[in-house]
């Protein structure tokens, strides 16, 4: 076996650590001689609850609530998953074998064996929004068109980032493809789940003293786990609660939708104070250079054309009313009249490895029309806001 291992006791338990590569049989094939050496008492793997159903329940997305999913503000969020399946996807028709095979052997094993599993990682949807929170506006806006560029590619994966698959984790090599500065994401993507991990296991261990515990965990997470597993003063409670929570925006960026609107119709005052026809000016202005922007946005993802016309009335509306946004109007009066079925839900996972899969299925698609038509409001009011304030004298 060439998969790296390194065996700890702590508080009289034995924690065993196997460092696997996600794209490698050998890996899968030494989890399995390990969890069938019958040594093991307790199995924890590298996987949150999330990944763990994705891997169990492949058609899981078929039981997502699209109007919640819009409702609740998580459609960036979604996309974002979907964004890093399809890469996984396409990774797997490369290489031949399924990204997170050693964590499915894993699972498999310990199920025919009776063993206790153990899911240890961090919860994926935690870990993106602190890495998004990690980084600047501008860099914030690179991540998300590199995520896509990357993702929508056909070019292959290389070489290079294979070996970096063997040595690292899905996430990571995702965003260190397109990120030339990815110091900034090294912290919430790799750091922070070392520490997550190591935190979990340590819970793990009190609750199963004297027994043996095999962790089967990237070989990339391998050196800092055992870091943190031997440090003494290492505190898995304030840990665990430090790294569940996603920093909350500064008052400052909470109010800044409002200050907006404020300074919109600031402008618009003094505009129509200096004459009516200045006035109308700017907000006809307001209106075109908004809706326009939003409606590009939803006519890139394919919307009906009755969702662009939407597009083009909501945004400027909207945009001065930070309760809503574009991209919900425009998601659900796409998704009204182009209703997704079952085979939309269940065809995700290949569909959105293609620019035209991502068009083509009803889901993706709306997802897509959020972010886009969103984007262009976004975008709008900003261009639209330095236009107003240009023409005052």
């Amino acid at each position: 076996m060439n998969e790296p291992l390194q065996s700890l006791i702590i508080r009289e338990s034995k924690v065993t650590l196997l460092g696997t590569s996600h794209v490698s049989r050998s890996s899968a094939d030494a989890v399995r001689e390990m969890l069938r050496s019958g040594m093991f008492d307790v199995v924890c793997v590298e996987l949150c609850q999330s990944r763990y159903n994705a891997i169990m329940n492949p058609d899981s997305l078929a039981e997502m609530d699209l109007f919640a999913v819009f409702r609740q503000r998580k459609a960036s969020m979604v996309t974002a998953h979907l964004a890093l399946g399809a890469y996984q996807q396409r990774m797997a028709e490369q290489l031949g074998v399924e990204p997170g095979v050693d964590m499915k052997t894993a699972i498999e094993e310990a199920s025919e064996s009776g063993l206790q599993l153990v899911l240890i990682d961090r919860e994926i949807g935690i870990t993106l929004r602190r890495a998004y929170r990690n980084t600047s506006f501008w860099k914030r806006i690179s991540l998300v068109a590199g995520l896509f560029a990357s993702v929508l590619s056909r070019e292959s994966v290389s070489e290079k980032e294979i070996e970096k698959l063997k040595n690292g984790d899905v996430l990571e090599t995702l965003f260190a493809r397109f990120s030339e500065e990815s110091n900034h994401l090294y912290l919430p993507l790799v750091e922070e789940r070392d520490q997550y991990m190591s935190a979990k296991i340590l819970q793990v261990v009190a609750e199963n003293k004297n027994k043996n515990i095999l962790a089967v965990v990237g070989a990339g997470h391998m050196k800092g786990i055992a870091h943190y597993l031997k440090d003494s003063s290492f505190q898995p409670e304030s840990v665990l609660e430090r790294l569940e929570t996603v920093k909350r925006k500064r008052t400052f960026l909470k109010i800044l939708p409002w200050i907006i609107i404020v300074l919109i119709g600031t402008g618009f005052y003094f505009g129509f104070k200096q004459s009516p026809d200045l006035g109308w000016r700017l907000v006809l202005q307001w209106i075109v250079i908004n809706g326009s922007l939003s409606a590009l946005g939803a006519a890139i993802a394919g919307a009906h054309l009755i969702t662009v016309v939407t597009a083009f009335i909501a945004a400027p509306i909207t945009s001065l009313n930070p309760t809503i946004g574009a991209g919900m109007v425009t998601a659900a009066v796409e998704t009204v009249i182009r209703k997704p079925t079952v085979n939309d839900f269940r065809a995700l996972r290949v569909d959105t490895t293609t620019v035209k899969g991502w068009r083509r299925n009803a889901v993706a698609k709306t997802l897509l029309i959020f972010v886009l038509s969103s984007f262009g409001s976004a975008v709008g009011t900003y261009v639209a806001g330095f236009r107003i304030f240009g023409q005052l004298t």
